[in-house]
């Protein structure tokens, strides 16, 4: 039994955390660019703080980033000596729309990400492609208050028509919207929405996640018709919410929970929007304007997989005593006293991992595809540059035997596993390089400094060894 023979194993990164070349060959600036480190990020990425340009007294880590935009041959070139068999990363909306409302695209920015899946099939990698991974032009953001205004709509549908067509035969694997449940949580980062004083936050954020799914279904619809082999997959931030107690109304509050990460991944994959939506938005006043059309075209573009990131379980309760918060990943949750944590208080769950793939497999038997998942550490390099983790190792072994567990005793479908951060890159929950994810290793501090020197960790080999046995041999 075991991976399928055409598992498609890897590594994920984002645009706006590794490429860096903010204000290169034509790129306009977008909402993740202006969001800095230090205590103003959390106010910045959840729309509560108004920062749509740079200043003198932050830091912005995505401005440079690992600088990718310079490396990423280097990068590549590494993945494929792991054995990489797909490389998920993203196209940054504003390299191809500067400002996002252009009629014509920005030719470097599409020779830009040609070249890298040219350079991606060279070396026999599948690229994975994320079309918006929080990124917004932050024209679109200040003229037309980002994803608040239909109009977003056309010029997403206007991006996903280029895109398709000039990286037909090129790319056949594409994720719509990342994370698109992180409206709800971080709506600044996520979506581009800053709200001003006396707006009804509920209406925006659930009227822009209407928005969203509209473009989804769309993209998939034009997809679809521009290369029947592309496959499009949704995207979720996943993780079982597990009741606290078997008390009733804790295992109603993690019920509760799930849905409203679910709500958004029912209407992508299953073409409506579910009841239980429906009835709590009608008890929060919260009015979707919809357009005529929009709901056949939801109903009629689902999505061919269900990707999602996952990196730990979180817990459900309802008594006040107990609300001792994690902080995971932007998803606080109740602590677990059944589990480690990272060193940054995310609990580890491999068997979390089992149990959410098969929460989303039962709940619409299609295709999964686990792109996140990883450890965020502090890694302590040597003078070459080595760094011997082996508690990312333990991490990833367990999550990879747990996920062999779903496929071969659960039955669960599979296609295929990319590590989040596989060389280091800029946190998206922090904006911190201390917090480490890679195989490979990159000299860059939280404050920009370091040579930007890639070195292989412990990690790079056992990860080339995974691969090379389809998830047989998982001892360090």
């Amino acid at each position: 039994m075991g991976f399928r023979k055409d598992f498609l194993w890897g590594g994920a990164t984002a645009a706006n955390q590794c490429e860096g070349g903010y204000d290169k060959d034509g790129r306009g600036l977008a909402n993740v660019d202006v969001v800095p480190i230090g205590k103003d990020r959390f106010p910045v990425i959840s729309g509560q703080k108004k920062m749509f340009e740079f200043d003198d007294e932050h830091f912005y880590p995505a401005k440079e980033a690992i600088d990718m935009y310079t490396h990423y041959k280097e990068d590549i070139a590494l993945f494929a000596e792991m054995g990489f068999k797909t490389y998920r990363l993203s196209i940054a909306w504003s390299r191809i729309f500067p400002k996002g409302d252009e009629t014509e695209p920005n030719e470097e920015g599409l020779k830009f990400y040609e070249d890298m899946f040219k350079e991606c099939k060279k070396h026999g990698i599948e690229p994975l492609v994320t079309i918006t991974h929080f990124d917004c032009p932050m024209h679109l953001v200040e003229k037309y208050g980002a994803w608040r205004s239909r109009e977003l709509v056309g010029f997403y549908e206007n991006l996903c028509n280029v895109i398709f067509k000039r990286y037909k035969g090129l790319v056949k694997y594409w994720l719509t919207f990342n994370e698109i449940n992180m409206i709800l949580h971080a709506p600044f980062m996520g979506a581009g929405l800053y709200f001003e004083e006396g707006d009804d936050v509920e209406q925006i954020k659930f009227q822009a996640a209407h928005h969203e799914l509209v473009a989804s279904a769309i993209a998939t619809k034009i997809a679809h018709e521009v290369d029947p082999e592309n496959q499009v997959g949704c995207m979720l931030a996943a993780g079982a919410y597990y009741p606290y107690s078997p008390k009733p109304e804790d295992v109603w509050a993690s019920r509760s929970d799930d849905r409203e990460n679910y709500f958004f991944i029912d209407v992508q994959s299953r073409g409506e929007y579910p009841a239980y939506a429906l009835k709590e938005m009608e008890r929060k006043g919260i009015e979707i304007k919809m357009e005529e059309g929009d709901k056949e075209l939801l109903k009629a573009h689902t999505v061919d997989f269900i990707s999602f990131s996952y990196y730990s379980s979180r817990v459900s309760t309802t008594d006040p005593e107990l609300l001792e918060q994690t902080e995971g990943n932007i998803f606080a949750s109740v602590k677990n006293p059944y589990l480690e944590a990272s060193e940054w208080g995310w609990q580890i769950d491999p068997l979390g991992l089992r149990i959410t793939m098969n929460d989303i497999y039962d709940r619409y038997q299609k295709p999964l595809f686990i792109v996140e998942n990883g450890l965020g550490a502090v890694d302590t390099p040597d003078e070459n540059g080595y760094v011997e983790d082996d508690y990312r190792i333990d991490y990833l072994a367990a999550h990879v035997q747990a996920m062999r567990d779903a496929v071969d005793e659960d039955g669960v479908d599979l296609l295929g596993y990319t590590t989040w951060g596989c060389i280091d890159l800029v946190s998206a929950g922090t904006g911190e390089m201390k917090k480490r994810y890679g195989f490979i290793y990159v000299d860059r501090d939280n404050e920009g400094n370091g040579t930007l020197k890639r070195s292989k960790k412990k990690s790079f080999d056992w990860y080339k060894k995974v691969i090379e046995t389809n998830g047989e041999d998982l001892s360090n």
